[in-house]
């Protein structure tokens, strides 16, 4: 395309100061117009400044940064430094959506863009990085990994990009990117996005950013008739009844595409062994599976060859499913930002969507908490008999029945139809009896009692995070849990590194966490018992003070309340 062609063409990213090569590129894409963050967001960045942006998911934010980055590097040369850009993500789909999405805009002027993550060959993304990368696209795990073992040279850094910080921080990689921070180059420009501006991330701004320029993008208001439509439903069930509450649930929703949330790798595994032992075809997704079954799990779920699956959050964080019908929540989420973003994935466009939420009593209390900060109040559900399933399989084959009849389809069973008829059967009762055998065919197994009905406990106060060491409140509270880190006075662990590691490490508030008691060599600690779970997976390979720890529950507590 000339560029006679391109004034001929309406953009508003020829007023913004990018190349010609950059805009030939987006024009070839569809883009003509720049979204609010973009336009707030490029023309500072070509001019050197660092930025931080506030801009939530789906607002363009990628080509905010990519494209002046792209344009800077243009500017540089053939010469310039490899790497000389380097682009931290909280995730490993997100990595390889933003390296597709740079190496796209910057294939007219040769930019190479390596994605490294973990879960793929550490050998294979050395080689491609030394073979010679402009734009590496990381994950701090592995980006420090590279960084510790010399094969992520990050003297050349002209600039630094921190896409999602705040996830990044509440995933534990807050001193993964400090160690990254100090280990480029003070010269470089920096730029840091996230949806949120929690103290965290003002704090690694005002360390790291030099004078940053400050733009803030509310998220685009939706159409009349656009607004997401969500269906919140709260169940109350008790603990050894979830598991059965859920494929009854699923059984009577027939979700056509789902994502079931769960804390730890370990509850993925045993939802998804236990839906397939019901008779669900579900398929699990964490961070324990590698790069390739991860690929091939979330292939089959976009394409629909799986509807429901079976996910932690970190897992499931940038994944964009536009088909997903039903959010449902294995247990209530630690926090309301967990439970916000979950059911946003669904009801889009104006499309009907379904969040669902299983909670055991003792969760109400937290249940409420996130009620009243998220501004919702889901309805309360009950789930579903024997007798509700029964009724709800003879309402699809009754519907399924009528929207066949006027199908071409028929012809193939009209003989068997005569034939049954010929039996001078009533014709009433025939079909009564073609539906009772069609109902016990092929359907999700819902033996077993009905899931006993679970009248809202009292709530208690809330937990109190007490002194440590205090004799007086060595044994745990009803509803709490105690859990060993391996971490003491000795290394200099004291109370605030416990807060702040909670804090940081899991999102647990102050009412989820109760006694603190420090010793030489270990520390214990209370938590909420629907948070347990969540800590010790959380924990376990966290650094406290330059150590990684272990958590685990304490081997003792079975002498305590």
């Amino acid at each position: 395309m000339t560029d006679s062609q391109i004034d001929d063409v309406p953009t508003g990213f020829d007023a913004l100061g990018l190349t010609t090569q950059l805009i030939t590129s987006l024009i070839e894409r569809g883009y003509t117009r720049p979204t609010p963050i973009q336009a707030e967001a490029i023309p500072p960045i070509i001019q050197g400044h660092d930025l931080i942006g506030l801009a939530a998911t789906g607002t363009g934010k990628t080509a905010a940064f990519a494209l002046p980055i792209l344009h800077r590097l243009a500017d540089a040369g053939p010469n310039r430094p490899q790497p000389s850009v380097l682009i931290l993500v909280p995730t490993r789909e997100l990595a390889i959506q933003v390296a597709k999405a740079v190496s796209g805009y910057g294939k007219p002027i040769g930019v190479r863009v390596v994605p490294v993550y973990g879960g793929s060959s550490f050998e294979d993304q050395a080689r491609a990085i030394r073979r010679g990368g402009d734009v590496v696209v990381a994950t701090p795990g592995r980006a420090l990994d590279h960084l510790k073992r010399g094969t992520l040279p990050l003297t050349g850094i002209s600039a630094l990009v921190l896409d999602e910080a705040d996830e990044m921080l509440d995933m534990g990689f807050a001193e993964d990117l400090e160690a990254i921070l100090s280990a480029t180059p003070a010269t470089r420009q920096t730029m840091l996005f996230c949806a949120t501006m929690p103290p965290r991330i003002a704090a690694i701004a005002e360390k790291y950013l030099k004078n940053p320029v400050r733009v803030s993008v509310a998220k685009p208001k939706v159409a009349p008739g656009e607004a997401p439509k969500v269906r919140q439903t709260l169940f109350l069930v008790p603990g050894t009844h979830k598991l059965n509450a859920l494929a009854r649930v699923l059984a009577f929703e027939a979700p056509t595409s789902a994502i079931v949330f769960c804390r730890t790798r370990q509850e993925v595994d045993g939802v998804t062994e236990a839906l397939a032992g019901k008779g669900h075809l579900p398929q699990a997704l964490h961070g324990g599976l590698s790069q390739d079954q991860r690929d091939r799990v979330m292939r089959n779920f976009r394409e629909g060859a799986t509807t429901i699956l079976v996910a932690t959050d970190v897992a499931a964080r940038g994944l964009d499913i536009g088909h997903l019908s039903h959010v449902i929540n294995f247990g209530v989420p630690l926090t309301a930002e967990t439970y916000v973003h979950r059911i946003g994935r669904v009801g889009r466009a104006g499309r009907d969507g379904v969040a669902l939420t299983l909670a055991e009593p003792r969760e109400q209390m937290a249940m409420r908490n996130i009620e009243r900060v998220a501004g919702c109040r889901p309805a309360s559900g009950r789930v579903p008999t024997n007798a509700d399933l029964g009724a709800r399989r003879l309402e699809r084959l009754k519907d399924g029945v009528v929207g066949l009849m006027g199908s071409e389809d028929l012809d193939p069973y009209r003989e068997t139809a005569v034939a049954l008829l010929a039996t001078g059967g009533d014709p009433a009762t025939l079909i009564a009896a073609a539906f009772a055998l069609a109902a016990r065919t092929g359907q999700p197994s819902d033996d077993g009692p009905d899931v006993p009905v679970v009248a809202p406990p009292r709530s208690g106060p809330p937990l109190k995070a007490g002194r440590q060491n205090d004799s007086r409140a060595r044994r745990s509270r009803p509803g709490t849990e105690r859990v060993f880190i391996n971490a003491g006075r000795a290394t200099g662990f004291d109370r605030r590194d416990v807060i702040k590691l909670l804090e940081r490490e899991v999102g647990l508030g102050s009412n989820d966490i109760g006694n603190v008691e420090i010793y030489d060599r270990h520390t214990l600690v209370d938590v909420s018992e629907m948070a347990a779970e969540e800590v010790i997976d959380r924990l376990s390979g966290a650094r406290v003070r330059g150590r990684r720890i272990l958590a685990r529950r304490d081997r003792a507590a079975a002498g305590y309340a």
